[in-house]
């Protein structure tokens, strides 16, 4: 057995003593699973290039909670740790697991495996008053260990019998963090945020995860009802979506996802069931305001990229190359689809046009790429049902509705019932009248005008 000090350096704002790594707590669940399944993938990795040539066996991580003992216990059958190994990455905050493991293996195809999570294993200390380790190393004849720290910079480091290769942490929760001995918050809290995680989670016998999510697979092998499939998985209650998108970029920044337009009406539906972003199959966070533009937020769907920063303000998301970069591929990408779909089919395209124009209304008004690309494909219907696009309807009206300025005057009912004797009045002159009832209708009229 031996004790000793961890070593807090200056630069590093040591987690233990601040407590407050994260500003939301429930964030240490995350954490503590994708260190796991880290130290899982890590171990697959070693296996594929015959560096660990033992039986990998079950990997499944298992979450333990026991109200009694007042524990719960985070259980991986990874790689696990020596004592050494304790002593460098738990106890000495400056190196960093998991960034020597991708330096030493960087050459080889398995090498990106690690999130942006840092020092999360910290993080347990905000909701425990104790933490325990018990591990025990992948290599051979290796001695398991057990430390134990109470939040202070002492901790006690001991050799202890444990007969399977992997890692358990033990949380020992605080009495302000009742909250996390209750089944229903654990559980709600692992499907939040390990729903989609590579390597299989349970707990208390229920396997929480899909590990293989429709947007880690290629488009191809993917039909329709495999992505409608994969829409009821994130939005149960939701109808069914009119289009979607699987991006797939790995150069000059590592995104994939699978995004929906929604059914939108005119309701504006930003706040609920909104786009989740992932990082490496970790949920993150459904506030991706910064990450996707403004009039892409009626979307629904998954992005995931390990290049974008976590845990940063919202003012550095929207300096960082990469995430600017990320937003105009997505913006591109939404606009080849609405084309591309406005080609081939537009007698669909149009009886989607209800569903879809306040979105495109909106982005044409926000975004003057966007604007760019949609003018060709943005639809305007009239009174009479019919639709057109900018350049068709400006032709058609052009003869009877230009004014003596040499330009276009546009007619437009918000409600063609109540304001029929203006409509029929108008039709009876010549005059097209388009049907405008959407909130952004007035200031698209005006766009057009301009």
């Amino acid at each position: 057995m031996s004790t000793g000090t961890i070593q807090v350096h200056t630069e590093n704002i040591f987690p233990i003593i601040k407590k407050f790594l994260y500003s939301d707590h429930e964030i240490f669940l995350r954490e503590l699973v994708s260190n796991a399944v880290d130290a899982t993938q890590k171990l697959k990795a070693l296996s594929s290039i015959g560096e660990f040539q033992g039986q990998l066996g079950d990997l499944t991580i298992d979450v333990l909670l026991d109200k009694e003992a007042r524990t719960l216990t985070f259980r991986d059958r990874g790689l696990g740790m020596t004592g050494e190994e304790v002593e460098k990455y738990i106890t000495q905050i400056a190196f960093s697991g998991a960034e020597e493991f991708v330096s030493h293996y960087k050459d080889k195809s398995d090498a990106q495996l690690i999130g942006h999570f840092g020092l999360g294993f910290y993080s347990a200390f905000m909701v425990s008053s104790k933490v325990e380790i018990f591990t025990r190393s992948y290599k051979e004849n290796s001695t398991a260990v057990r430390w134990e720290c109470d939040g202070s910079p002492d901790y006690l480091l001991e050799e202890v019998e444990k007969e399977q290769r992997g890692t358990d942490i033990v949380l020992h929760i605080a009495e302000d963090s009742t909250e996390f001995l209750e089944d229903s918050r654990i559980k709600n809290l692992l499907k939040k945020y390990c729903k989609f995680l590579p390597v299989t989670i349970r707990y208390e016998k229920e396997i929480i995860n899909n590990t293989e999510p429709a947007w880690t697979k290629k488009p191809s092998v993917l039909a329709d009802n495999d992505y409608r499939l994969f829409y009821r998985e994130l939005y149960p209650y939701a109808d069914d979506p009119l289009f979607h998108i699987h991006l797939n970029v790995d150069y000059p920044f590592n995104l994939t996802g699978i995004l929906y337009f929604p059914k939108l009406k005119n309701n504006f539906e930003a706040e609920k069931d909104r786009i989740q972003l992932y990082s490496n199959q970790v949920f993150v966070t459904d506030s991706v305001e910064n990450i996707v533009p403004d009039f892409l937020m009626m979307m629904k769907g998954v992005i995931d990229s390990p290049d974008i920063p976590l845990n940063v303000s919202r003012s550095y998301l929207q300096n960082d190359a990469n995430v600017r970069k990320i937003s105009a591929h997505i913006t591109k990408k939404v606009a080849d689809k609405l084309e591309e779909s406005f080609k081939l089919n537009r007698e669909d395209f149009e009886k989607k046009w209800d569903d879809i124009r306040i979105f495109i209304q909106y982005g044409m008004l926000s975004d003057e790429k966007f604007y760019d690309r949609a003018k060709s494909f943005c639809l305007l219907k009239t009174t009479e049902g019919k639709y057109f696009t900018i350049d068709e309807f400006t032709e058609k009206i052009k003869p009877q509705q230009t004014n003596k300025d040499k330009k276009l005057v546009y007619l437009y009912a918000t409600d063609p019932i109540q304001q029929h004797s203006f409509v029929t009045a108008a039709k009876e002159r010549g005059y097209e009248v388009l049907w405008m009832d959407s909130p952004v209708d007035p200031h698209f009229i005006g766009l057009l005008e301009r």
